[in-house]
């Protein structure tokens, strides 16, 4: 694994540091009028999401990690796990829903195709695409004469999450959602 200086750490390396793997969240450069210049870093744990500060010099060596990134199929679910199919191979693998996360669970659709990142064959973290299409499946009935204006309405989407949607939108039609923000982005085509 390359080594790197620590003033050179910037926001989103993968480190290996105290024997776990870390991304750094933040990075501020400073450099005082006396003494070295050093980088203050804030840390997460990729394993157990625990947070550190610390402070590397510009002599301190860091090991850089490159993580793998493959493309996988979500299959099914089966009780609390999640089947994902790698595209190349075809092999599977079994991720905990409560790994994943229930903030990107909502999101899975048959056959959506996610990034897994690994280090060393073991998986790190899940990427879903930014948007998804989603159906409005109930909302509050269209006024006539309502502008697109910068009032939003109340509605529930295919997944049973409850979003904010335009008043001239009603039951039936499809959006694209953010899956970073869960909020509505437009209509889908």
């Amino acid at each position: 694994m390359p080594k790197i200086n620590g003033n050179t750490i910037k926001p989103g390396n993968v480190l290996q540091h105290e024997g776990g793997l870390w991304v750094a969240v933040k990075a501020d450069h400073v450099k005082p009028g006396k003494g070295g210049a050093f980088a203050q870093v804030e840390l997460k744990n990729l394993i157990d999401g625990r947070k550190l500060n610390t402070r590397f010099r510009s002599e301190d060596k860091v090991e850089r990690v490159t993580l793998e990134q493959r493309d996988h199929q979500f299959l099914y679910e089966q009780g609390d796990a999640l089947v994902f199919m790698n595209q190349e191979d075809y092999s599977q693998i079994e991720l905990q829903k409560d790994w994943v996360g229930e903030d990107q669970v909502r999101f899975l659709q048959d056959g959506m195709v996610v990034s897994v990142e690994f280090h060393e064959d073991r998986p790190i973290s899940i990427s879903l695409p930014e948007q998804v299409v989603l159906e409005v499946t109930e909302t509050e009935p269209t006024v006539k004469g309502q502008t697109a204006s910068s009032s939003y309405k109340p509605a529930t989407a295919s997944n049973g999450m409850r979003i904010m949607i335009p008043p001239f939108m009603s039951a039936g039609e499809r959006i694209l959602v953010s899956t970073e923000t869960g909020e509505y982005v437009r209509r889908a085509d």
